[in-house]
């Protein structure tokens, strides 16, 4: 039979008594020491949700909040706060004899997690049967009370229906249309802290960017994103998106783990001022690193350039480039054609090399 008592020092109650709420290790043993109203509480470090530091959270009131998602459980008890109940992690008994904190590393209370419903996107990554899928992603953005005209769009809107024309299914997600919140740097904390699926998307029910996550993640076989030039790169709406999509690209980095297989990816830039090549190579190097695969001529683009500060000139030229529209529906057919070819080989690993890759060392 497991020893009952093994009481273990931690510590001056002092010195810990100075701090609300700490990190630290009873012999081996992580933990999270908290001080209020004269007494001391210790609980597992290990929060129930993905494993986040409890000692480096905060107390709110008897309740210490994660500082990874915010799970909370009580800093005596390890109960969850109220509603949550049945989520608890283990608490030790705590007590000062001459001045020193002891706790009782042989006595914990259990560890409970509550069955919750995994999210519908944490499901295996499968290709479902059937015709080629091509996803069109439109990162302009727009006031919808006003329009105008996107070249972005404009060659976007080509390409989907040369899709369609080659008997591909297709889908239009425009940025503009969706409510999401930006990148909240869940990567800054820890990286298994950005989780898949995202942090946001799992505590958002509100939050709609799981529409793209679904697209390019578990529907499309080929995508084309679609951008305007603004400044010199990408719209801030693409920005926004890719932010959120590093949560795709850690799956790699902590777990080796490969969302995107089998994938096919090309691009759409306009601008009314020249920097089409650094707009395309930043998303070529992100979407890459994604685990995207690229055609021959991965993207078609359309500048004035720096001398010609003319977008009415600009905007006629896209609207009427039967070019400009046929390079857009060719890029769809190499997209198709290539996902074709990938997805009858089947040939992508699922997982990878990890020597040299991006946060592995060698």
């Amino acid at each position: 039979m497991a020893p009952t008592e093994n009481w273990v020092d931690i510590g001056s109650a002092q010195e810990l008594a100075r701090t609300p709420l700490r990190s630290g290790k009873a012999g081996n043993i992580p933990i999270a020491i908290s001080f209020k109203d004269g007494q001391f509480g210790v609980l597992s470090n290990a929060c129930n949700h993905v494993g986040g530091p409890l000692g480096d959270g905060r107390l709110d009131h008897d309740y210490i909040t994660c500082p990874w998602h915010g799970w909370k459980f009580h800093r005596a008890t390890g109960v969850g706060e109220p509603g949550f109940e049945q989520d608890r992690v283990p608490a030790f008994p705590v007590k000062v004899e001459s001045g020193r904190v002891l706790v009782n590393v042989a006595a914990p209370s259990r560890r409970m997690k509550t069955p919750h419903a995994p999210h519908p996107l944490a499901r295996n990554v499968e290709r479902a049967p059937g015709p080629l899928r091509l996803a069109g992603i439109s990162t302009t953005v727009m006031d919808v009370g006003n329009p105008r005209f996107s070249g972005s769009d404009h060659l976007l809107e080509h390409a989907i229906k040369a899709a369609g024309e080659l008997g591909a299914q297709t889908r239009l997600i425009r940025l503009n249309d969706l409510k999401f919140r930006a990148c909240e740097g869940y990567y800054s904390k820890a990286a298994q802290a950005c989780t898949w699926p995202c942090s946001i998307t799992q505590m958002d029910a509100g939050d709609e960017l799981d529409r793209v996550y679904e697209a390019l993640v578990h529907w499309a076989d080929a995508v084309i994103v679609a951008s305007p030039i603004r400044w010199g790169t990408a719209s801030s709406l693409y920005f926004k998106m890719v932010e959120r999509m590093n949560c795709i690209q850690n799956q790699i980095t902590i777990h080796n783990r490969m969302l995107i297989r089998n994938k096919v990816a090309g691009f759409i830039i306009v601008g009314g001022q020249d920097n089409v090549q650094m707009v395309a190579g930043q998303m070529l190097g992100f979407f890459a690193e994604l685990g995207f695969i690229f055609p021959q001529f991965p993207y078609v683009a359309h500048s004035r350039g720096w001398s010609h500060e003319d977008m009415e000139n600009n905007v006629a030229i896209v609207r009427s480039s039967q070019e400009l529209a046929e390079g857009a529906q060719m890029l769809a057919k190499r997209l198709l054609d290539l996902a074709g070819q990938l997805i009858a080989r089947d040939e992508a690993p699922a997982h990878i090399e990890r020597g040299g890759r991006k946060a592995h060392p060698v």
